[in-house]
């Protein structure tokens, strides 16, 4: 690229990616390792037959009965007026950007957090602030407070549960954000369905224009492979996005696919009670052998105490067994997979243990 004439603010950036090798156990990229129930496969591929029939003719550009059933799933008396709806909650996060961010604006938020926020920030030519968490990874309000009175950003995100550390997001954390600057904040809960401690923010929707909700059906509903994710906002914000969408954005196939999904939605989350039980039964077993895991609220754990995290990660990929090394000191991320994958992951953490592949 270096005879191109790129942008200043992306030179010498790296594409998002993580590795994907048709291993035994891939557990890299926080994916339901769970199978669609096959009455739900049933019924999507009906819907996606009938929707087929009709792709000579552009979509429904407002998705509206997807928006209806997004609103409905979600509940809390959301209308489908206060729904939006991309491809995957990355392309949600960059309509908010290219509609509310830009030349002359920033994005903060608090690292380790996901890596895609600094990378949608310079797509959209906005400042990037990353404000670093404790050693417990855990937000304060009184942290939160701080940190936007000192960089006065235009945006804010907060990850609850947090990618990569699974650290919960307190409610009193979110208003106090919200209550201390003039600007869009985004609470991103991608993994909230497997929180069982912590209420959605969009029970705190009403009466606050400026918060943005934003999901998604890649994780909990095992539908990463569909693209689909979705946002609950006041109506005004959801008028904004539709300045900056592409037409005809969401396609037939996957409004219909995604649809169907929500129709069975109590099927398609059975599985995140076994999932929230692997990784816990995981935690426990890498505690044991000495590891330190960090409080997850998510369907992954962020593990320390690894003397060499790239030497392990490299020996267990070499056993077949994917996981994430995100170059934070000492740790890695191991997404909670079924029962015999945890049983793989903990047996191959023993064995590399015991050959001194983690530190003291």
């Amino acid at each position: 690229m270096s005879d191109l004439p790129l942008r200043v603010n992306l030179v010498g950036k790296q594409p998002y990616g993580a590795p994907q090798d048709l291993v035994p156990v891939s557990l890299n990229v926080n994916e339901n390792t769970h199978p669609i129930p096959d009455e739900v496969v049933a019924d999507i591929v009906a819907s996606l037959a009938t929707a087929v029939r009709s792709v000579n003719r552009y979509p429904d550009r407002e998705f509206d009965e997807l928006r209806a059933a997004l609103a409905g799933y979600l509940g809390h008396g959301l209308t489908p007026a206060q729904l939006w709806a991309a491809n995957g909650s990355n392309e949600v996060l960059q309509q908010i950007l290219q509609a509310f961010g830009g030349p002359g604006r920033s994005l903060l938020s608090f690292t380790p957090t996901y890596s895609m926020y600094p990378l949608l920030a310079s797509g959209t030519d906005t400042a990037w602030i990353d404000v670093p968490r404790p050693s417990d990874y855990a937000l304060t309000p009184e942290l939160v407070v701080a940190a936007l009175a000192e960089h006065q950003p235009d945006i804010v995100i907060l990850c609850g549960p947090n990618n990569p550390t699974g650290t919960p997001l307190d409610r009193e954390v979110i208003l106090a954000a919200y209550d201390a600057f003039d600007g869009i904040l985004i609470v991103d809960e991608a993994y909230q369905e497997f929180d069982t401690e912590h209420e959605s923010a969009v029970t705190l929707l009403p009466g606050r224009h400026r918060l943005l909700v934003s999901r998604t059906m890649s994780k909990a509903f095992a539908f990463a492979g569909v693209r689909l994710g979705y946002l609950a906002a006041d109506p005004a914000v959801i008028d904004a996005l539709r300045l900056v969408r592409l037409p005809y954005h969401l396609s037939a196939l996957t409004q219909a696919a995604a649809t169907a999904a929500l129709r069975h939605a109590d099927a398609m989350l059975r599985a995140v009670a076994d999932i929230r039980m692997q990784r816990d039964r995981l935690g426990a077993a890498l505690t044991e052998l000495g590891y330190t895991v960090h409080p997850s609220g998510a369907n992954f754990l962020l593990v320390g105490g690894f003397a060499d995290p790239a030497a392990t990660f490299a020996a267990l990929r070499a056993e077949g067994i994917l996981i994430r090394n995100l170059s934070i000191d000492g740790h890695l991320r191991i997404t909670a997979g079924t029962a015999a994958e945890t049983d793989a992951v903990i047996a191959a953490i023993a064995a590399l243990g015991a050959g001194g592949a983690r530190s003291a």
